[in-house]
C-alpha cells in the first residue's frame, strides 16, 4: 500500500524581511504565515519546526496506539509533547534532535509491557524513521509571474 499526502508552501521576498504560508491538502492549514521571524524569533505565524513536532507527536500516538492494540490494549489518554531542535553549526541549520514526552493512561497494563510497547512504537513509527530516509527533489525555475523561464531550467536535484 502507497500512501501519499501533499503540502505547499509559498515564499515571498528575501530571508530576512520576507514572508509566506503553508497549506496543506485537507485545508487543516489554509495559507497559514510563517516567516523568519517566527522561525528564530517566536513571533506571530508558524515555523517548519513547530509543524513537524506536532506531526512527530501525532504520528506516535497513532503508532502507539496501534501497538497497544495489537497487545489488546487500549489506552484512554495519550499525550505526548515533541521538542524540535533546530542548531546551527558552520552557518549551516540542522536539525539535530527530536526529543518525545509521553504522558499515558492505559488501563490494565504492566509497566515494564509498556516500556516495550512504546519502545516498539517508536521503532515503528514512520516520522521517527523520517529522519534517516532519502529526499528527493525536482525543481523549474520559473520568470516572472510564473511562466517558464527555460525548458533548461527544470531539473531533478
Amino acid at each position: 500500500m502507497k500512501i501519499e499526502r501533499h503540502g505547499s508552501a509559498i515564499w515571498y521576498g528575501d530571508f530576512a524581511q520576507g514572508c509566506g504560508s503553508l497549506s496543506t491538502e485537507s485545508a487543516a492549514l489554509d495559507d497559514h504565515y510563517y516567516c523568519a521571524a517566527s522561525r528564530f524569533d517566536r513571533h506571530c505565524g508558524s515555523n517548519p519546526e513547530e509543524l513537524l513536532a506536532t506531526a512527530h507527536a501525532g504520528c506516535f500516538n497513532m503508532t502507539l496506539s496501534k501497538v497497544l492494540a495489537d497487545a489488546h490494549l487500549k489506552a484512554t489518554q495519550l499525550l505526548t509533547s515533541a521538542t524540535v531542535t533546530l542548531e546551527q553549526h558552520d552557518a549551516r541549520f540542522t536539525i539535530t534532535a527530536v526529543h518525545l514526552s509521553l504522558r499515558a493512561v492505559v488501563p490494565n497494563t504492566d509497566p515494564i509491557d509498556f516500556r516495550r510497547l512504546v519502545a516498539m512504537a517508536r521503532a515503528k513509527c514512520p516520522l521517527t524513521r523520517l529522519l534517516n530516509a532519502e529526499v528527493t527533489l525536482d525543481t523549474s525555475l520559473q520568470g516572472e509571474w510564473g511562466t517558464p523561464a527555460t525548458a533548461a531550467a527544470m531539473a531533478s536535484v
